[in-house]
């Protein structure tokens, strides 16, 4: 083989191979092999969406106001501890007009002023004033209120243990939250819409019990870990996990903890978490968190009590942060960095998870859809009935109408949709009925790059040019062009995933993974044939 071809070959092959190593994971093959095997290659391949296997579709909306409401109530209830505390002589009270506060001490405004800036003087009279939240603070509430109630809900699927859920926001108060293959649609409608519950709780690491735990389990592996410590747990204490992410290779492990049963405080007591940049450090971000007056005093008892001992943060029985307590905390404020450094994500997920103790507002249901499996079995075999039909047509016609210059297109047809099955197995993607049709429309835009080659070295040996000369003039002259028209879909398809939800999001990564592989088959891949064919006779009839 030339020397020139070899590198071409040797890529095509490679990246053939890796397809059908990538695609293994998502057939019954895998089920069968060894387990040494197994591990070699991805842990999940292709997954089935929603409208493909069936299951739970949900819709969600946020009761903002509701949040604003609640946030006012707890601004009511701190505001007069504070003022107790200050020697102030004043009632506090939540109604339809804001926080009235009933006293003439005209003292009393500045410190409202001085502890909640984002307050604002609606009213006032000798008697009493009334405060309201600004616009920009309500809407702020508003739309963290939904965060939150994304990420309680997240926390409540992963314990229910669905594979591949979709939870996204929709608009500016609603969340879809998509269930793939759940049967037990009451008992997933009611683990979605429960109270997520925060904890505070010490780790046991004076116990022996503790060294004997594995520092990390793979997810899935609960059970195996209770069967094997279950017994030996000591009385008083508990077996807990966190998820740990690796930032760089995006594996998902648990790490296990020995933690003590005694629950020291609940989130309740939490009035606010937020981001802050640590100065005096190394500017990193830290998670400031304020408690109510209870809470306030029972932090600076847990604290003073057990200085040098790690406090884990508990959200539904998932171990989200355990730092360790430095000194004495007092004051109602307290902050938290994390043991290697924050990056400014980790902080604002977990500034979120210590607010979301419990469901910041009301969820109101608007769309509750049971997908059956009967009919998601019914859309697979319409699927694959239609790319199969399809796909038998279009080798046909490419066969009859450019001969052997067809056989090679449907050769590179048949590596672009390996191709294609590989990368959606590499990137775990989920399968949804419109990415089946982004899968054909692929196909279908593969076989018109092939077309549009073939047609301008028809049109180059009607001018009177040898086979080789108008292979390589037919490529050069319609590159710009099939590069032209697949950008522009890749860029369609790029504002679809961007703007789209659910399985409009399936369409266009199904699309736009088809795109780039056939630019690369097509212009590489039957390039290379051709090539082939001309350095090693002397062709002088094309058949095209």
């Amino acid at each position: 083989m030339k020397k020139k071809f070899f590198w071409r070959v040797l890529l095509i092959t490679t990246t053939t191979l890796l397809s059908v190593i990538f695609f293994l994971p998502s057939t019954q093959l895998f089920l069968s092999m060894p387990e040494w095997l197994k591990k070699t290659l991805p842990e999940k391949g292709i997954t089935l969406g929603l409208d493909l296997q069936g299951g739970l579709h949900l819709v969600f909306e946020v009761e903002g106001d509701k949040a604003v409401d609640l946030t006012m109530e707890k601004i009511a209830v701190s505001l007069k501890d504070i003022l107790d505390k200050k020697g102030f002589k004043a009632d506090v009270k939540k109604d339809a007009s804001g926080i009235a506060v009933f006293s003439s001490d005209i003292n009393i405004r500045k410190v409202v002023e001085d502890n909640y800036p984002a307050l604002t003087l609606s009213d006032s009279s000798e008697e009493k004033v009334i405060y309201k939240l600004s616009g920009k603070e309500a809407e702020n509430i508003k739309n963290t209120a939904v965060e939150q109630a994304i990420e309680t809900i997240r926390n409540r699927i992963d314990q229910f243990g669905v594979t591949e859920p979709t939870i996204q926001r929709q608009g500016t108060n609603e969340i879809v939250v998509q269930l793939p293959g759940v049967k037990d649609t009451r008992r997933a409608v009611d683990i979605v819409g429960k109270t997520a519950l925060l904890e505070f709780k010490l780790l046991d690491e004076e116990s022996p019990m503790a060294a004997q735990l594995p520092a990390e389990i793979l997810p899935g592996d609960e059970d195996k870990l209770m069967q094997e410590f279950g017994s030996k747990i000591p009385e008083g204490d508990s077996i807990l996990t966190g998820r740990v992410e690796n930032k760089e290779t995006g594996k998902v492990s648990k790490r296990v903890y020995l933690i003590k049963n005694q629950t020291l405080m609940t989130g309740d007591t939490i009035t606010e978490a937020r981001v802050n940049i640590d100065t005096r450090l190394r500017n990193e971000p830290i998670v400031s968190i304020t408690f109510n007056a209870v809470g306030a005093k029972l932090f600076e008892d847990i604290t003073s009590a057990n200085v040098k001992k790690r406090l884990a943060i508990i959200l539904d029985n998932n171990v989200y942060s355990a730092p360790v307590i430095q000194e004495r905390i007092e004051g109602g404020k307290a902050q938290i960095s994390g043991a290697y450094g924050f990056n400014l994500d980790e902080a604002t997920d977990l500034a979120i998870v210590l607010r979301a103790g419990s469901l910041p507002a009301p969820l109101e249901m608007i769309q509750n859809v049971t997908v059956g499996p009967s009919l998601g079995r019914d859309s697979i075999n319409a699927g694959i009935k239609a790319g199969i039909i399809g796909s038998i047509l279009v080798i046909a016609f490419m066969i009859f109408y450019y001969r052997i210059s067809g056989l090679i297109a449907d050769a590179a047809l048949i590596l672009n949709i390996i191709m294609l099955l590989g990368a959606l197995s590499m990137f775990n993607a989920t399968l949804t009925l419109p990415g089946i049709a982004g899968i054909i429309l692929a196909i279908g835009m593969a076989v018109d790059s092939n077309v549009l080659m073939f047609e301008r070295m028809r049109d180059e040996l009607r001018l009177g040019k040898t086979p080789r000369a108008a292979v390589d003039s037919g490529y050069n002259k319609a590159f710009w062009t099939i590069f032209d028209s697949h950008v522009t879909t890749l860029i369609t398809a790029a504002v679809l995933f961007q703007f789209g939800t659910g399985p409009i999001k399936g369409f266009a990564v199904t699309l736009s993974l088809g795109v780039a592989i056939n630019l690369y088959t097509a212009l590489i891949g039957t390039k290379l044939v051709f090539d082939v064919i001309n350095s090693r006779t002397e062709v002088k009839k094309l058949s095209i």
